[in-house]
C-alpha cells in the first residue's frame, strides 16, 4: 500500500503526470491542493465539504472515498449543507430519491449566490441516466461537477478541470474495468468499516436499475483485499461489512478464479478481526460451501440478508430471479439446519406488475414458513429503462398499499417473536455510539444485528462488551453490564 501521508510532498505538479493511475490521483490532489490554498488565502479562512449521501452501503463507501480526497487537498468537514464544495452521492432504485436531490439542488441555488468560493458536486447512480443529466445541464446551471459511480476516484482529477476551466465539467462513463487501489478514505467510524470486494452486477432482475448505472461484475484481488483488512484493523477496526451488488459471485471473472467462501477462510485468519459481515446475497449463487464455512466460522456475524423479492414462482421468473419459491424454501431450511442461530433477513417487493392476491399469498406463505427475523418491504416503483417499466398490469396503488400494509403486520409479528428469544441471557455486544436519546446509555449491535442499549459512556465505543439481556422492545433490547 502506498505510503499516502508522505506521497503528496514527493510529486512535482509541475512535472509530468504518472502513468500508474494510483499515483496519477495523487498528483492531481497535489495540484487541487495548490489551488484550494490559494482560495483560502483569499477567504482568509479554510475551506469547508459536505457529503451527502442517498442510497445503500455501496454509497456510504464511496462517499467515505470521497471525503477522504477532499481532507487530502486540504477541505474540512462542514456539518451542513452551508459548505464551500457540497457533493450529493446519490441513488436511483427509487423514485423518491431523485425527487430528493432535485428538491436539495434548488436549496442550494441560494446559498450558493452568497459564496463566490461555493462548488457543487453530483455523483453516484443516478447520475448514469442521462436524462438526469440533461435536466440538471437545463435547469441547474447552477452545478460545477457531474461524475458517475465508475470514476469515484477520479475526484481530484475532476476538481482540476473545474477549477481551471470555471464552468460545469460532466465526466460519465458507461463502464469500466478499472479498478484503482489505496486511495484515500475518511472513515465514519474508527471500529468498522464497509470494504468494496467486488463492483457491479450481471444478473439484470427486470425491476432494477442497478446494473445499468454500476455496470459490470468486477472483483477486487483477493490479496489486495486482505492487505486492506490488515491496515483497517491495524488502525483498530474490529469488524468489517464486506460490500457487492452480489457478494456471492465474487471471484468469478478473477484470472485466478476464487469464491466467496474461500476469501472468507482467508479473512478469518486475520488476527485482530473480530467481526465479518456482509451484504448482499442473491440466493441462486449461494453455496453449500459458504453455508459450510459459515456454520464453522468464530467470526462470522450470525446474521444473513437473502433478498426473497416475492415468494410467487410466477413472478419470480417475471423478476429474472433464477429461482423459484421451492427453490428459496429449500435454501432457507439448509441454512437454518446448519446455523439453527442464524438471523435471516430479506427484501420483499409488493406490486411488482401483474402481481395478484394468489402471488401475494404465496410471498405471505414464505414469510410465514421461513420466519424471517426482519423484512426490508417496499412498493414496487417504476424505473425508466427497466424492462418491468413497460409491463402491463401495472398494480393500482390502493391495491399495493393494502397488501403492503398487511404483509408489513405479518413480518413486525414475527419479527417481534424472534427478537424476545434472547430475553435474560448474555450476548457480546459491539458497543457503537452513545445513545442519540439518552446519554447514559449506549447502544450496541449482537452478531445477529439486533440493537442493544444499556448504561455505558463514550469510553465503550468500539469495545465488545458482555451484556445481559433484560427486556425486548420488539425490535431491540435493554440491557445492562453482565
Amino acid at each position: 500500500m502506498l505510503e499516502n501521508k508522505d506521497i503528496m510532498k514527493e510529486i512535482d505538479i509541475n512535472g509530468i503526470e504518472p502513468a500508474d493511475e494510483t499515483k496519477r490521483q495523487y498528483y492531481y490532489m497535489a495540484k487541487a491542493a495548490k489551488y484550494i490554498k490559494e482560495q483560502e488565502e483569499q477567504a482568509g479562512r479554510k475551506l469547508t465539504y459536505y457529503v451527502q449521501n442517498f442510497g445503500c452501503q455501496m454509497n456510504a463507501r464511496d462517499a467515505e472515498k470521497l471525503a477522504g480526497v477532499l481532507e487530502k487537498i486540504g477541505y474540512v468537514e462542514a456539518q451542513d449543507e452551508n459548505a464551500d464544495f457540497v457533493i450529493y452521492n446519490t441513488c436511483t432504485v427509487r423514485e423518491n430519491a431523485n425527487l430528493k436531490v432535485y428538491g436539495r439542488l434548488g436549496h442550494l441555488r441560494g446559498i450558493k449566490r452568497k459564496n463566490p468560493f461555493m462548488r457543487i458536486g453530483l455523483c453516484g447512480c443516478m447520475m448514469q441516466e442521462s436524462q438526469v443529466v440533461e435536466k440538471i445541464k437545463k435547469s441547474y446551471r447552477h452545478v460545477d461537477l457531474i461524475f458517475g459511480t465508475h470514476n469515484v476516484f477520479k475526484l481530484a482529477e475532476l476538481m482540476v478541470t473545474m477549477l481551471e476551466q470555471n464552468q460545469m465539467v460532466i465526466d460519465i462513463w458507461q463502464d469500466t474495468d478499472k479498478i484503482v487501489e489505496d486511495l484515500p478514505t475518511e472513515r465514519k467510524y474508527k471500529f468498522k468499516s464497509g470494504i468494496n470486494i467486488m463492483f457491479g452486477c450481471n444478473n439484470f432482475c427486470t425491476y432494477c436499475i442497478v446494473p445499468y448505472v454500476r455496470g459490470r461484475e468486477r472483483s477486487r484481488k483477493p490479496e489486495d483485499i486482505i492487505r486492506e483488512i490488515k491496515t483497517l484493523v491495524a488502525d483498530g477496526v474490529v469488524e468489517i461489512m464486506l460490500l457487492g451488488q452480489n457478494v456471492n459471485s465474487y471471484g468469478k471473472n478473477l484470472d485466478e478464479p476464487v469464491s466467496f467462501a474461500k476469501l472468507l477462510e482467508m479473512m478469518e485468519e486475520i488476527e485482530g478481526l473480530e467481526r465479518i459481515r456482509f451484504m448482499t446475497s442473491h440466493p441462486k449463487d449461494l453455496s453449500d460451501e459458504l453455508i459450510e464455512v459459515m456454520a464453522k466460522s468464530k467470526k462470522i456475524c450470525r446474521h444473513l440478508h437473502l433478498p426473497l423479492q416475492s415468494g410467487s414462482s410466477r413472478l419470480l421468473k417475471e423478476m429474472n430471479r433464477r429461482y423459484d419459491k421451492e427453490q428459496y424454501l429449500k435454501l432457507a431450511g439448509k441454512i437454518k439446519s446448519a446455523m439453527p442461530d442464524i438471523s435471516l433477513t430479506t427484501d420483499i417487493i409488493i406490486g411488482f406488475p401483474g402481481e395478484t392476491e394468489e402471488d401475494f399469498l404465496d410471498t405471505l406463505d414464505v414469510v410465514k414458513k421461513v420466519e424471517f427475523d426482519n423484512a426490508f418491504t417496499f412498493i414496487y416503483s417504476k424505473r425508466t429503462g427497466t424492462p418491468a417499466a413497460t409491463y402491463e398490469n401495472q398494480v393500482p396503488e390502493d391495491v399495493a398499499k393494502d397488501r403492503f400494509n398487511r404483509l408489513l403486520k405479518e413480518v413486525q409479528e414475527i419479527a417481534r417473536k424472534k427478537a424476545s428469544v434472547y430475553e435474560n441471557t448474555i450476548q457480546q455486544v459491539l458497543v457503537e455510539e452513545v445513545n442519540e436519546q439518552d446519554s447514559a446509555l449506549v447502544t450496541g449491535r449482537m452478531s445477529n444485528n439486533l440493537l442493544v442499549h444499556f448504561p455505558g459512556d463514550e469510553s465503550m465505543i468500539g469495545t465488545m462488551q458482555e451484556v445481559k439481556l433484560k427486556e425486548c422492545k420488539g425490535f431491540y433490547y435493554i440491557g445492562e453490564q453482565a
